[in-house]
């Protein structure tokens, strides 16, 4: 996967001069590089990189809460390299989205591998954490459709069947999602109440 935009982030000048010419050896186009204080969600928003590179001795907690802060506003492929590491730091990191976690530092020869297994393990996470988002839409959905058919029922006096029906076809009426409409008329039956 070549042409990817890079972020690279490194404390050493001349560590980060090496890199970058391993990168583009490998056609990367490194779209900046930071110090690890110069790493924010802003940063990102700036540079638009396709991944992070992260080169680094030892991650430091500031490092990892702005690896955090950008997974959660636009999250990425993040690699991190570090030249020394304990189990807390590797847990912290995988905790705040780091998609591949390197320590003893980098080998250029394997720059390419690295990357592809750590975009690769991003995007099967992201289809997760995007299916469990489906999920929990879906499920609250279905309660909100469950209630408002108990209103249509009760002030209505209809079937189960016939609310549902109803909430459907104000659903395409409106073209909403069922769940927008029931969410709509709960709201509006609540208003209704109070008066």
């Amino acid at each position: 996967m070549s042409g990817l935009r890079i972020l690279l982030v490194d404390e050493n000048p001349d560590r980060a001069a090496w890199l970058d010419e391993a990168l583009r050896g490998h056609g990367y186009d490194l779209v900046a590089q930071v110090l690890p204080n110069m790493l924010t969600a802003a940063k990102v928003r700036d540079t638009s990189p396709d991944v992070i590179i992260v080169d680094i001795e030892s991650p430091s907690r500031d490092t990892i809460e702005s690896m955090r802060q950008i997974n959660a506003e636009q999250p990425r492929p993040i690699v991190m390299f570090v030249d020394q590491s304990d189990e807390g730091n590797i847990q912290q990191a995988m905790q705040a989205g780091v998609s591949a976690y390197i320590i003893d530092g980098l080998d250029p020869k394997r720059v390419k591998q690295i990357l592809d297994v750590a975009i690769a393990r991003f995007r099967e996470f992201q289809a997760l954490r995007d299916e469990l988002k489906k999920t929990k839409d879906t499920l609250a959905d279905r309660k909100l459709i469950d209630r408002a058919k108990a209103i249509l029922m009760r002030e209505r006096g209809l079937t189960e069947e016939a609310a549902h029906a109803a909430l459907q076809r104000l659903a395409m009426d409106r073209q909403q999602r069922l769940g927008e409409v029931a969410e709509a008329l709960i709201a509006f039956a609540g208003v209704l109440k109070k008066k």
